[in-house]
């Protein structure tokens, strides 16, 4: 069964940066999408990025675009995000999502697979 593992969340302070993997193991994994979803508490889940496989191009969230970056190491089926000049309002659970539907941070109604999250904290 396939599964996405989330792993490289942490507490840091405003300024920093943080690198997130997400692992998919199971059977061959090649979906059209993948993404980076957040939620904070009492807040609706936000799209971070995602990326259309086929063309590898990549989209992101307004509050992120020029501090985030998701990228797909093949030989390891991973799928990274690196997180830079945090900020407290940063401060989520983050998910790995993939699909084969769409590819946008718009919703999360397209992915059908789901990682259990990583908690990433920001003070100021």
């Amino acid at each position: 069964q396939l599964q996405l593992v989330e792993s490289g969340g942490g507490s840091l302070q405003a300024g920093g940066s943080l690198r997130l993997a997400c692992v998919a193991s199971g059977k061959s994994f090649s979906p059209h999408c993948l993404a980076w979803f957040r939620q904070a508490p009492g807040k609706d889940r936000e799209g971070v990025a995602a990326q259309y496989r086929p063309l590898r191009s990549t989209g992101y969230g307004d509050s992120v675009r020029g501090r985030f970056t998701l990228s797909f190491d093949n030989a390891k089926n991973t799928v990274y995000l690196q997180m830079n000049n945090l900020k407290p309002e940063d401060t989520a659970t983050y998910y790995c999502a993939a699909g084969s539907a769409s590819c946008t941070v718009v919703t999360d109604t397209y992915y059908t697979l789901w990682g259990q999250g990583t908690q990433v904290t920001v003070s100021s």
